[in-house]
This record gives structure tokens, sequence and C-alpha cells, in this order.
């Protein structure tokens, strides 16, 4: 990260440089620091943000916000604390941000497609990286470099990718769902902890439910989306509404290019909105706070892990209240005493 700043004439004083687990605190009690980005393995983001918000510090923070319900909780009381203190939160999930789902949101709010009877969410794609170890690296080094698969670390890759189209329906329901039951599994990995598949069902009540899956699998169909369906249309959230013909009732429109023709994406990439929306807040006044309402999407993730992971019906209220901590019981370099079996469903109730 150094190497970079200094790339663009941007020097990172010495004395503002920090190594070790408790390197955060260092660099938070800096007073002339008025934004943090919080973008380490996601099983720290909790203690981050609040070390963040009780050193008065505006904001960014990536998605997952948590790992585990004790952590979401975390989070909750923290986003209410920096809420009282009037501190502006934004967080990861970009498409909140992002011009052609925002103006497909107001379509659907405003009743284009009726009353919500169901959704799907996906996110499939191929087996994303990971660092075999090497020598000289401890087992907390080696867990820490290898962060992406282990579940502790970053809660598997229904919270790692799949957060971001669990999060557009949560947003366009309205509500987080009430219940999960599902199923996932490992046929290819080779290592970590984690599952390739899960295939969910969220439960919103009132006959509302939402397929979700994600998988991580090389060499098959792969694919991102979301499909919100109503009793007088449907939406692919970022974009489009079509009637129940499949004819389309509403588009949004894209900028030109010079010649005219419509470029097919929004003028401003949601990676850099959602930063602008953080600055603009804090100059402007126009208070924003995304933890709490992210915090709700990534509890709904847990939830539909937990429900893959055990085979059990998992409500809100039970995976809310659930006292799992993930992760060893003290954070330090050095040998670490834990066991990665993969979850076997029916057989034990892992988080």
């Amino acid at each position: 990260c150094r190497e970079r700043f200094e790339k663009y004439n941007l020097p990172i004083p010495e004395e503002n440089c920090f190594v070790g687990f408790d390197a955060y605190k260092k660099l938070m009690a800096i007073k002339d620091i008025d934004v943090v980005i919080l973008a380490t393995p996601p099983k720290f983001r909790p203690e981050h943000f609040k070390e963040a918000i009780l050193q008065k510090k505006h904001v960014f923070m990536e998605k997952p916000v948590a790992v585990d319900p004790v952590g979401i909780r975390s989070v909750i009381a923290t986003a209410k604390k920096a809420e009282s203190l009037g501190l502006n939160v934004v967080t990861g999930t970009q498409r909140r941000h992002q011009e052609d789902y925002i103006e497909t949101y107001k379509q659907v709010a405003g009743g284009a497609i009726g009353q919500i009877v169901s959704a799907k969410a996906y996110w499939n794609q191929n087996h994303v990286w990971f660092r075999t170890r090497e020598e000289g690296w401890d087992d907390m080094t080696y867990l820490i470099r290898n962060w992406n698969n282990f579940c502790w670390l970053c809660g598997d890759h229904i919270l790692d990718t799949h957060i971001h189209n669990i999060d557009v329906v949560n947003w366009f329901v309205g509500r987080h769902p009430e219940s999960a039951i599902g199923y996932g599994g490992r046929a290819r990995r080779l290592t970590g902890d984690q599952y390739d598949f899960f295939s969910i069902d969220f439960d919103y009540g009132n006959g509302v439910s939402s397929h979700s899956m994600c998988r991580q699998i090389d060499n098959c169909a792969n694919g991102t989306g979301e499909i919100v369906n109503g009793t007088e249309g449907y939406t692919n959230c970022q974009n489009t509404i079509w009637n129940l013909d499949g004819t389309v009732k509403w588009e949004f429109e894209y900028p030109k290019d010079k010649s005219g023709k419509p470029m097919n994406q929004v003028k401003i990439p949601p990676y850099v909105q959602e930063h602008m929306h953080l600055v603009h807040a804090i100059r402007t006044g126009e208070y924003v706070n995304y933890a709490e309402v992210t915090a709700a999407s990534n509890l709904t993730a847990i939830m539909g892990r937990t429900a893959a992971y055990t085979g059990k019906k998992i409500t809100w209220d039970e995976i809310f209240k659930s006292e799992m901590e993930l992760g060893p019981k003290k954070i330090e370099f050095g040998p670490v005493e834990m066991e990665f079996p993969v979850p076997v469903p029916g057989t034990q109730h892992n988080g």
C-alpha cells in the first residue's frame, strides 16, 4: 500500500506506518485523519469499526462487515453510536450507489411491477485465488495470507461475494427474510474449509420467497444478478422492467458516447460513486449511514450459510441471538489451535 501512495507522490511518513494486530488503534489515534477505509479480512471489521467510531472518524467499510452473529451485533451497536455522533458510514454494497440500480428501485417502489411475490439472486463464477503455504510462515501468517479460503476470516463466499445480490433483494423487497433453509457442498475445492456452492430458499413471509444461489467452480455456467417478480411485471433490478408477457415496460437510459450510441454503463462506476457519496455527505452534512442495513443483509447471508452447513431451518430470531463467534480465542502470530473440518449437514451445528 505504501508503494502505491508513493507512486502518486503521496509519501507516508515513517511514523505513520504500523504493523501488527494492534496497528489499527495506532493509526486511528492520529488526530489529522478524518476518514478510514476498513478493508482487512472481514473477521476484523467489527473491532476496527468500533475503534474508528471511538476515535470519531468517518468510515468506508467493505462488505462483509462481520463473519458471525456476535460480530453483527457489534456492528449494529457501533452503527447507532456513529449516528449519535454524526459520523458518516458507507459500506461496500455498491449497487445501492449505482445510478441504474437506484432508478430501477424507484420504479419498483412506485409500483411498476405491482406487489412483489418472489425473487432470485445468483453469483456463479470460477474458483477464486488461494495461496500455498511458504517456508517460514507460521499458522496465523498462512491463514491471514490465505484469508479468502477460511470461514472464520471471510465468512465463506455466500458472504464475501453473494452478499451483493442478497442485499439487492432485501433492498427491493423492503425487509430481511424470516427464515432460511437450503444446502451446499464441496466438490472441487482443495484448500480451506468452505463450500463450493450454496442453494438457499429465503422466506420473507406473506408467501414471498427468494431462491439464492452461488457457486465457485471452474468450467461451469456463470452469471451474476437478481430478478424480482411482481403481480404486474418483473425486473432485473439493474436497468429493465418487463410486463408479465415479456414486453419491456421501462428501461434505464444510459449516457451516450460521441456517436450517440448508448454506453450500457453508468457514467460513474459504482466503486467510485460509493466513495463520492461518503465525501459528499461529510462536506454537505447530508448524513448517511449504511452500516445497519448492510449488517442486516450480512446476517441474512450468515443465516443462509448456517442453514446449508447444518441442514436445518434457521430463523432470523435464532441467528440474530446466536452466540456463534468464529475464529481462535486469541488473535496472535504463531501456532493456531484450530481444526478446519468441512461442515457436514445433519451431523453438527456448524456456523
